[in-house]
């Protein structure tokens, strides 16, 4: 069974943070209770209307324990909407992402897609790693990178392959590497890059 959602969520935040301590960043009309839901849009249920990249988050320094940025990354200004979650992020938080793989044929139906990410470009975003010099921000560590292979409710929910190599890819951070350097990326197109950060 491939990998979804919810599933990763319940893997990695198995228990829900304090009331208000959670963020759900471009909810859209997925809202949850006992979470501080925004979107750019102002949907039915969404707490605080806001452009993520554009504007500043009005939240305080270090407010929430846990924020969920799902289907979002791949639709703003990567560089400022990430400074503006780790701003709110407290120390020691995690900010979970679900974002479209760079392969996948979803990067492209969508006209608001800005780019596509590899399993290694938030990596980009960690203390001590190679180009983090690039920004006056920085993540502790990237906890997990998984990468999910169907595309939701679309036809590769039904491709087997798919189901059989995710957990291949997965199994180690060399082999994911050696997927995307290579024609399997292509072969095998993927979904979502899912990723825990570290405040």
């Amino acid at each position: 069974m491939s990998l979804t959602f919810d599933r990763y969520l319940a893997q990695v935040l198995p228990e829900t943070p304090e009331a208000d301590k959670g963020l759900n960043v471009g909810c859209g009309h997925d809202v949850w209770p006992g979470w501080v839901n925004t979107d750019v849009a102002d949907l039915p249920g969404v707490d605080v209307v806001c452009a993520l990249g554009e504007d500043k988050l009005p939240f305080a320094d270090g407010h929430f324990d846990v924020i969920v940025a799902r289907d979002v990354l791949e639709h703003v200004d990567l560089i400022p909407a990430l400074a503006e979650l780790h701003r709110v992020l407290s120390p020691g938080g995690r900010l979970i992402v679900s974002t479209v793989h760079f392969t996948s044929r979803n990067l492209w139906i969508d006209p608001t897609h800005r780019r596509g990410f590899s399993l290694r470009t938030l990596d980009m975003f960690v203390a001590g790693g190679k180009r983090s010099y690039y920004f006056d921000f920085a993540f502790s560590a990237v906890e997990d990178v998984t990468l999910q292979m169907n595309d939701g409710d679309g036809p590769g929910r039904w491709l087997l392959w798919h189901r059989l190599a995710e957990p291949v890819i997965n199994r180690s951070r060399l082999i994911q590497d050696v997927y995307e350097a290579t024609f399997l990326a292509r072969l095998f197109p993927g979904g979502n890059v899912l990723a825990v950060l570290r405040r």
